[in-house]
């Protein structure tokens, strides 16, 4: 039966991307199995949230910044955007950049790109506008007059300034120079102004710095919305590839080719007409795969499902039923997976629960069958790929907790920590162990309760959210949640199982998508970072509480030293010193292992599948499918 039901959706996504092949032969259209289903979010950057495969879309769409990253990752000038970037040290400890833009740039709608679609969003982030609307924007912060801007005490960016049609210039405050990816500093991005902020809001230079005119929310909010979400023909942007459809039911979406593209960094232009993005299930892919509903599935995570898909590769006989086979390229994971915890509120506030958590999941065990050979257990937020983990790999082991599986030391944490009364507040003998709390610490978590003699009881009962059809989740609920050890132990894990773009809303707590999001609700998550090469996480863990509220730090974790550690790993470190970035970044990881606002799971090495009439395909662990696919030819 359940063999049935899986060829059964096979058959309905081969149904919903009928209408994509239909329009082109089959081997000109790629149909991408995504991991990670849609949200729809394709606002720039990660202003309010940052899906994974949101992510992938906005890239494709809107490819045109001054800086760009390499096949290896590194940090270039992308000369298709700009003729020449230059900075220089001013004598306050202040550094300019100078950024001169090249002629001929339009949109995918033939606009031509001025110097304000790509200074309007810079100039956005030093604006409260962006706070007022939602908007995770810093760059108040690092621009020189922007948190005067910012705060209304300036009518100009004195930093930020549009010096004729083809040249603009970013001054960084000093606080923040030098800064280790300091040449990302001089890159800006190109957004239509005119399709984000609707036809009444500029920005102008008099001589004095951008400012805006005729920003408001109530100017902007209705404009902003629609651009946030529309994938329809009006969309504007500039990258490879337009985003032409998005079917919200099948999370499904539909790129083409950009004809007004003039290339990336080194002046590559796609020349694979149209990809499909849809959502492929674990419990389906691998009869999608095989019977076509799609023929490219990236980054495979689960060593089973490796595994089947390289038996998949050596099928002749199911090559010969689809007419091509499959490759496929191999590549470290540059993050990991990870059981997250939010510290703020709930049992996951104090530390021993935390640790107790780690020291009930068999962490190797889960890593092996997850993996299946394929990965294994970290001990921090790192991945496998990172040339700081190659360099430090024997200090990682010497030097990190790596909270083996140890059910007995889980509940010695739990007892000194406090976790030895029960519900009833008499000494604990069986089921959930309670602590007593304060009225601070109890807030308003669903599972306290206070007893006649005005003692305050919090349960050591765990609120988790879960994405749905996720081998990971359902791995975690046999190891973990449902684990004879944990209820031993006297925990009790609650599953609640939802659409990820549901989870994330709970994750960000954010209220913009409906009030029950602002609630702290769930203590505990389960799902996945990637890191680019550009390893920067100042603001990750910032104790600054409007930025919070504005979306920094979601794991609600407030340490000082976490805090100093993160922003010093990258400003006040020179660019090309490795050395004493390296040394920051350790201290770094030590102290987040020593706190552990997270669980690492597993980091792995991925896998990528693709038809074999794809050639010149080679995706790494810094060079994305949408980087990669704009090399990739059709086989004659």
């Amino acid at each position: 039966m359940k063999k049935l039901l899986a060829m059964l959706l096979a058959l309905c996504m081969v149904l919903s991307v009928a209408g994509a092949l239909a329009e082109a032969p089959a081997e000109h259209v790629l149909v991408y199995g995504a991991s990670t289903e849609i949200n729809g979010d394709f606002a720039p950057g990660a202003w309010w949230t940052n899906n994974a495969t949101d992510k992938m879309l906005r890239d494709f769409t809107n490819d045109y910044s001054v800086i760009a990253s390499d096949q290896g990752g590194a940090l270039v000038v992308n000369n298709t955007v700009a003729s020449s970037v230059e900075g220089v040290m001013n004598e306050d400890g202040t550094k300019t950049y100078t950024v001169k833009l090249n002629d001929g740039l339009v949109f995918n709608n033939g606009e031509a790109i001025t110097i304000k679609d790509f200074l309007w969003s810079t100039a956005f982030s030093c604006s409260s506008v962006a706070s007022e609307v939602g908007a995770k924007m810093t760059g108040y912060l690092t621009i020189v007059g922007g948190q005067d801007y910012y705060d209304g005490k300036a009518e100009t960016i004195t930093g930020l300034r549009m010096l004729d049609d083809n040249t603009y210039q970013i001054s960084i405050v000093a606080d923040k120079v030098p800064y280790y990816f300091d040449i990302s500093y001089a890159s800006t991005s190109a957004y239509s102004m005119k399709y984000w902020l609707g036809e009444n809001v500029d920005i102008a230079d008099d001589g004095n710095g951008v400012y805006f005119k005729g920003l408001s929310k109530d100017a902007i909010e209705k404009q902003l919305e629609y651009a946030r979400f529309n994938a329809g023909e009006d969309r504007v942007s500039a990258g490879p590839y337009n985003l032409v459809e998005f079917d919200q039911a099948s999370k499904q979406a539909t790129l083409v080719i950009n004809e007004n593209y003039q290339g990336n960094f080194e002046g590559q232009k796609p020349s694979i007409p149209k990809i499909v993005i849809t959502k492929a299930e674990d419990a389906t892919w691998f009869d999608a795969l095989k019977t076509g509903a799609f023929n490219f599935y990236d980054t495979i995570t689960d060593g089973e499902h490796i595994n089947n898909a390289m038996d998949l590769i050596e099928d002749e006989a199911n090559k010969d039923v689809l007419g091509y086979g499959f490759n496929y390229v191999q590549f470290d994971r540059p993050g990991y997976g990870k059981l997250m915890f939010q510290s703020d509120f709930g049992p996951t506030q104090f530390p021993a629960v935390r640790h107790a958590i780690a020291h009930l999941l068999d962490r190797n065990e889960f890593a092996n069958r997850f993996c299946a050979g394929w990965g294994g257990v970290v001990n921090g937020p790192y991945g496998t790929a990172m040339w700081m983990t190659k360099e430090s790999e024997e200090w990682l082991d010497e030097n990190l907790d790596n909270y083996a599986y140890n059910p007995e030391k889980a509940i010695e944490l739990l007892v000194e920590d406090g976790w030895v009364l029960d519900e009833n507040g008499n000494e604990y003998v069986e089921g959930v162990r309670y602590k007593e709390v304060t009225e601070e610490q109890a807030g308003q978590y669903v599972h306290t309760k206070k007893l006649d003699d005005g003692r305050i009881l919090m349960g050591c009962e765990i609120e988790w959210s879960s994405s749905e059809g996720n081998s990971v989740s359902e791995l975690l609920g046999i190891m973990l949640a449902n684990g004879e050890q944990t209820a031993a132990a006297g925990i009790k894990i609650n599953q609640n199982i939802m659409s990820f773009a549901e989870l994330l809303n709970y994750m960000y707590r954010d209220a913009t998508q409906g009030d029950k999001y602002g609630v702290p609700t769930y203590c505990m998550y389960n799902l996945a970072s990637n890191f680019t090469s550009i390893y920067d996480m100042s603001y990750s863990y910032t104790l600054d509480p409007d930025m919070v509220a504005e979306g920094y730090n979601t794991d609600y974790i407030f340490d000082e030293e976490l805090d100093k550690l993160s922003m010093d790993m990258v400003y006040g470190v020179e660019a090309g010193d490795d050395a004493a970035y390296l040394d920051i970044w350790q201290k770094f990881i030590k102290r987040w292992n020593e706190l552990l606002p997270e669980v690492p799971l597993y980091s792995n090495i991925y896998i990528s599948v693709y038809p074999d009439w794809l050639e010149n395909y080679n995706q790494d662990s810094y060079w994305d499918f949408e980087q990669a696919i704009l090399y990739a030819t059709i086989a004659e």
